[in-house]
């Protein structure tokens, strides 16, 4: 009976669903940091992905192993040949005895420009075959400027349900409440090592308190970055404002077509009012085979989310060197008065 009843426990167990508790924060190790930084540096300007390998305990994501996809073009052999790649790396991982569940994937990205619809459709791709997975954004210009510019990324579940039902509409994001700020999660990252790997980087650290690197911290020109910030956000409202001339556009259609439809309807009511007098039925105030009378589908707001979305994020960007530069320059401003 006891073992009946233990048999027992186990179908209820594996019958009723599972629980998944919320992803809390992206562990990765730091050997795994050095190979994105690496790879992402060592091909820049050149925009570059790369596999994510790993765990999924609970509400933390373990990134243990990464390895860099092959760059190819827009050909179908090649990217057959970028699957076979995966493939064969994923079996020679497995055959040492390493770490080989997919959690995401990552790449470089230049001034933080990601949020494009290509990320979200590599996100539903990837949300198919895995319950839990991030994009790891790894940005070499903004690094240069003194930031480990490393981020963890997820699609929100409500922007997914969205997606899915691929409405975009006014109506439907004013019933889920999802505003251009609720596409993406950002999961904070913490960086692991072992007890042998943080004594040895104790080992490295040199004695002399003043290094090169530290005195150019101290240069005042921050206008290439600036620059460019500048141009990727003219660019970003230019974009915006096609969009919104778009909806101007929808807009103006949409009421040209409800004055039709009022014109047309006053007609009918005049013409039945004839009919009745007549002694004949009344024809339908509705038509559906009048061009008139068919509904105008209202433009997607998906692409002007994500233009909003990357202008806010060049703001930031600006904001911050802009915010280091005066501190600097005041700096040196005291430095030289003394």
């Amino acid at each position: 009976m006891a073992a009946s009843s233990t048999a027992r426990s186990f179908l209820q167990v594996a019958a009723t669903e599972e629980v998944v508790s919320p992803l809390r924060v992206v562990q990765i190790e730091g050997l795994v940091i050095l190979k994105i930084i690496k790879h992402c540096k060592e091909l820049s300007p050149a925009l570059v992905t790369g596999q994510l390998l790993g765990l999924d305990v609970g509400s933390v994501l373990e990134v243990t192993n990464c390895f860099p996809f092959p760059i190819r073009e827009e050909d179908e052999e090649i990217e057959a040949d970028g699957a076979n790649y995966q493939l064969e790396m994923m079996r020679c991982l497995r055959e040492v005895n390493v770490d080989n569940n997919t959690v995401g994937w990552y790449q470089s990205t230049i001034l933080g420009s990601y949020q494009t619809v290509e990320l979200i459709e590599t996100f539903m791709n990837y949300q198919e075959n895995i319950r839990r997975c991030v994009c790891i954004i790894y940005d070499p210009s903004r690094s240069n400027q003194g930031v480990l510019a490393l981020k963890a990324l997820k699609l929100s579940d409500s922007f997914m349900e969205l997606y899915r039902a691929n409405s975009f509409t006014g109506e439907k994001l004013r019933e889920k409440n999802l505003s251009w700020v609720d596409i993406f999660e950002e999961i904070p990252i913490k960086v692991s090592n072992s007890a042998l790997i943080s004594a040895f980087m104790t080992e490295l650290e040199s004695d002399t308190p003043v290094t090169q690197c530290d005195y150019d911290r101290l240069q005042l020109s921050s206008n290439p970055y600036m620059e460019r910030n500048m141009e990727f956000l003219i660019e970003c409202m230019d974009d915006l404002s096609m969009e919104q001339q778009k909806f101007q556009f929808y807009y103006r259609s949409l009421s040209r077509q409800q004055a039709q439809q009022q014109t047309w309807l006053q007609k009918r009511r005049a013409e039945n009012m004839a009919r009745k007098a007549a002694g004949e039925e009344p024809l339908p105030e509705e038509d559906p085979t009048n061009p008139i009378f068919k509904p105008i589908p209202e433009p997607s707001r998906l692409e002007s989310f994500l233009i909003t979305n990357q202008i806010a994020n060049y703001c930031n960007q600006i904001n911050g060197v802009a915010g280091q530069s005066f501190n600097r320059l005041y700096l040196m401003k005291s430095l030289h008065d003394n």
